[in-house]
């Protein structure tokens, strides 16, 4: 799954430690996010959305190799 963390972070000037503050997880987490080492729970991708002010489909993307 890709995302636009990394884009959405540095539009509201929020540090990954930030950003994981507000979502109750860990740094390390944000940054297998947007590395794509990790694909956030849907919980947990929608309180990022909430975050940004934006739908879940603006911030991550389902390829197609997400369906197999």
């Amino acid at each position: 799954m890709k995302n636009h963390l990394k884009v959405e972070r540095a539009k509201h000037n929020l540090t990954q430690a930030d950003l994981a503050s507000r979502v109750g997880v860990s740094r390390q987490t944000i940054n297998s996010i947007e590395i794509g080492k990790y694909t956030p729970s849907a919980i947990l991708a929608l309180k990022i959305a909430v975050v940004f002010k934006a739908r879940v489909e603006d911030v991550f993307i389902l390829e197609d190799s997400d369906w197999k």
